[in-house]
């Protein structure tokens, strides 16, 4: 062993303290990182195995070639199949079985009369399939739909709608469809997919209420005869088949249901948590960093020893690099650790709170473990690079000259260093966001804004404690001076410390900001486009729900109480070739509920030929009113329309807009997504509502807003998604806390003699605890002034790049509640952070302090 490595263990056992927060942020930021990429492992895996079980007795899969896929979504829609062509598969030698599977959307309502589901995941219904080898789903408990009415629901679904069998409920289909529950059934094993719903009847009820028309299906699954694999199978099946119509393996059908929960859902939540690991690292690299240099300032007379007695640079600065070596692979080596015991706990913890997270042993693979250990490594060894060259730069006569006087807050060179960072970050960000629209600039803005805050944190940090710490001498007498004065001493310091906290404060303001202005863009939408008194809808988003019954408008047309009730239904097409999304409507009374902007055309002319669309959408196709555009639907039926009206706003009313007329001969399960009502002149709005809301009572009872209400309701998922991001950055600001607690420790191992002769002189116990403590909030309260100006910053970069982005305008709007809230936490982080510290700094003996070099 050599002598620098001795020595590194030697001062390592001497000081172990010193790192203790260094090992526990280091520990913090590789366990989470640990524990989301072994989750999503986990996950994968579980998912991967149940798609393997439930599938594993159909070999091949009959299902429309084609797909149209609309912006913004992965999976598309494929045209059906006819229920006759299980006969012509039969005959295939060396097929088995085949049987139809019919799938559209049903949403059960639970015993409470509330839906079940719904809040993204799909809420499915289907023809249970009689042959257990095809059937995904297995029966569990009681028995197989037989008789009209009669349906089989997935456990989970059960569990969470507390139903049980003999149960009567209501199936929105999205036609309120009065069934009874005659079984339970598993899905691979468990009791559902994730939290997919899923209700099985008889084939002639799922063809009545699932389909626009008997004698479709989704798909056909097949069983292969002994001997024939999959690949034969699928060759053998694909000269009988018609035109449009597919056969592939049902290996390769698993692998697809798989790779689609794994793109929309688990990519995206995995992605989501390591953002976050990668925001808590961020923050634990200034706080190792500021760690090291105090470190590394305190041995400055050692290092020079050293140094006098022979030592070269190199042997110097590898003994600093030693110690930080030593902490990172043991911290790095715990997070692992913790890291399993993370995923471990949120295996137990899912599905307490709803989500079924699959059974089954951890998976842990060895990039999962080796990155994480990699990352814990590089971040912890490049924090302490700088303070170990500066060490090694150390000069023999430093032994003899006191401590060296922190400087920097009058740096000029680095006052005009980050102004210089500032305008380019500002000049950047205004380019990206303002004159010439790009994400790219505007990212750059912002990374160059994050670097000078940093680079300015020394010089701003002077005179920010100055301001921050004047009402502390009125306040806190000759205790909050001192605390001032000791935040003064070193600006380098106090601005490394603080910039921990900034980072994660930024990052919350950042959230908070953005949040703030999807929820008044959402409100300035449904306020500017939405003209209508109480909206109509079904409380889900993303892909949950199965709509409104299209039967509902032209009942609540019917009240008198009402002028206009106009429903908005969703349909799918190619249009030119490229998949959009079609609003399906009467366009007369779109146009009197909702404010289109300015009309170019008649949209009373659209017809069964015709075809509305927004202006944006226009200039994108470079279509004109009386151009065509050729449309090709789902059933894989090509037609020709013409363009009768241009719309200024999409929005609420969506960019292609046909009449209910065109879409019938095309359309597969029909539901509105919304419907929108106006009251005649006159009514009075709580009284049309109670009208409203009783008539929809019959259509599966859907939620009945007001316009107020429904833009509430409609920004409802960014508070959820806030209160999530709120829980995974804790994480960043306790190890912001660990930070601002170590540096203080760190300091006041510096001052021991100081303070035993402030106490020496008549300081109480609780004055000096006081000072301590009042020196940690400045610190605090200066890196949650950077944070919240940083993110207030970052928000408005974010909202407006978003805006350049998209057709929707979006509104900036600055929470000052939620945003004093992060102040007030920041404020609180930093008492917290000194209670430890200033409990130490008291207990000192007096006379050791005073005899203490």
């Amino acid at each position: 062993m050599n002598a620098s490595l001795r020595l590194s263990l030697t001062s390592l056992r001497a000081h172990r303290r010193r790192f203790a927060g260094t090992f526990l942020a280091v520990f913090l930021g590789v366990a989470f990182l640990a524990g989301t990429l072994v989750m999503g492992d986990t996950l994968r895996a579980s998912f991967g195995s149940m798609f393997g079980e439930a599938t594993s007795g159909t070999d091949a899969v009959v299902r429309g070639a084609d797909a149209i896929t609309t912006p913004g979504e992965a999976q598309g829609v494929r045209r059906p199949v006819a229920t006759s062509l299980v006969d012509t598969v039969e005959r295939v030698p060396g097929v088995a079985a085949a049987a139809p599977g019919i799938q559209g959307a049903g949403q059960l309502v639970g015993a409470d009369g509330k839906p079940v589901g719904g809040q993204g995941p799909p809420t499915l219904a289907g023809n249970w399939i009689t042959d257990p080898r095809l059937n995904p789903y297995r029966l569990a408990e009681g028995h197989v739909p037989a008789r009209s009415g009669e349906v089989v629901i997935n456990r989970g679904a059960a569990k969470k709608g507390g139903l049980k069998i003999g149960d009567t409920t209501t199936l929105r289909t999205p036609d309120p469809v009065e069934v009874t529950i005659v079984g339970l059934a598993t899905f691979g094993g468990q009791d559902g997919m994730a939290q997919v719903t899923f209700t099985g009847m008889t084939q002639a009820d799922a063809e009545k209420y699932l389909t626009a028309r008997p004698g479709q299906a989704a798909s056909i699954q097949v069983r292969a005869g002994p001997g024939v694999s999959q690949r034969e199978l699928v060759r053998r099946l694909t000269p009988v088949l018609p035109e449009g119509v597919e056969a592939i393996t049902g290996q390769q059908s698993a692998q697809e249901n798989d790779d689609m929960i794994s793109s929309q859902f688990l990519n995206l939540f995995t992605t989501f948590l390591l953002v976050f690991s990668g925001v808590a690292l961020l923050v634990a690299t200034f706080s190792i960093h500021n760690t090291f240099a105090i470190v590394v300032a305190q041995r400055t007379r050692e290092n020079a020893l050293l140094r006098a007695l022979g030592a070269s640079r190199r042997q110097v600065s590898a003994a600093a690099l030693a110690e930080a070596c030593v902490v990172a692979v043991t911290a790095s080596g715990a997070g692992l650790a913790g890291g399993i015991g993370i995923a471990a706990g949120l295996q137990a913890l899912f599905p307490a709170i709803g989500f079924p997270f699959p059974e089954g042993d951890l998976v842990i693979k060895t990039l999962s473990m080796a990155l994480p250990l990699a990352v814990g490594v590089v971040v912890c060894l490049s924090s302490a690079l700088l303070p170990a060259v500066r060490a090694g730069r150390t000069a023999p006569l430093a032994a003899l000259r006191e401590t060296a006087v922190d400087a920097s807050g009058a740096s000029r060179f680095r006052a005009l260093t980050g102004t210089a960072l500032g305008a380019a970050a500002l000049a950047a960000a205004l380019t990206g966001v303002l004159l010439s629209p790009s994400v790219w600039l505007a990212g750059l803005g912002a990374l160059l804004a994050l670097v000078s805050f940093v680079v300015l944190g020394p010089v701003a940090a002077t005179t920010a404690v100055r301001l921050l710490g004047g009402p502390l001498d009125r306040l806190r007498g000759v205790t909050g001076g001192l605390a001032r004065r000791n935040a003064l001493r070193s600006p380098k310091r106090t601005a490394a410390t603080a910039s921990a906290l900034m980072i994660g404060v930024a990052v919350v303001s950042l959230f908070t900001v953005f949040g703030a202005s999807l929820k008044a863009t959402m409100d300035q939408t449904v306020s500017r486009s939405f003209a209508g008194d109480v909206a109509v809808s079904t409380p889900s988003f993303g892909a949950g729900g199965s709509g409104l019954s299209p039967r509902l408008a032209p009942a609540l047309q019917r009240l008198p109480d009402v002028d206009t009730a106009v429903g908005l239904g969703r349909g799918v097409a190619e249009v030119d070739g490229k998949g959009r999304a079609l609003t399906v409507t009467d366009p007369v009374a779109l146009a009197r509920t909702f404010d289109l902007g300015t009309v170019t055309g008649s949209l009373r002319a659209l017809g069964t030929d015709g075809l509305a669309l927004t202006r944006a959408e226009a200039d994108r196709q470079d279509l004109h009113t009386g151009d065509t555009a050729r449309l090709t639907f789902t059933d894989g039926r090509t037609q020709t329309f013409t363009v009768r009206a241009v719309y200024g706003r999409s929005e609420l009313a969506g960019d292609y807009v046909i009449t209910r007329a065109a879409w019938a001969p095309h359309r597969t399960q029909d539901a509105d997504t919304l419907v929108a009502v106006s009251f005649e002149r006159g009514v009075d709005v709580d009284a049309g509502k109670a009208a409203v809301k009783k008539v929809a009572a019959q259509y599966g009872n859907p939620e009945v807003q007001t316009r107020d209400e429904y833009a509430q309701s409609s920004a409802g998922g960014i508070d959820m998604m806030l209160t999530l991001v709120y829980a995974l950055l804790a994480l960043a600001v306790v190890i912001a806390l660990l930070g601002i607690a170590n540096t203080l420790t760190l300091a006041l191992h510096e001052r021991t003699r100081e303070l035993g002769l402030l106490r020496a002189v008549g300081q109480t116990r609780p004055q000096l605890r006081a000072m301590v403590r009042w020196e940690s909030v400045l610190v605090a309260a200066f890196g949650t002034a950077g944070g919240l100006g940083l993110g207030a910053f970052l928000g408005w970069v974010l909202v407006k790049a978003s805006d350049g982005a998209s057709d929707t305008a979006f509104a900036f709007a600055l929470p000052p509640a939620r945003l004093a809230v992060v102040a007030l936490i920041g404020l609180m982080a930093g008492a917290l952070a000194g209670l430890r510290p200033a409990r130490r700094a008291a207990r000192l003996d007096v006379l050791r302090a005073i005899a203490t070099e």
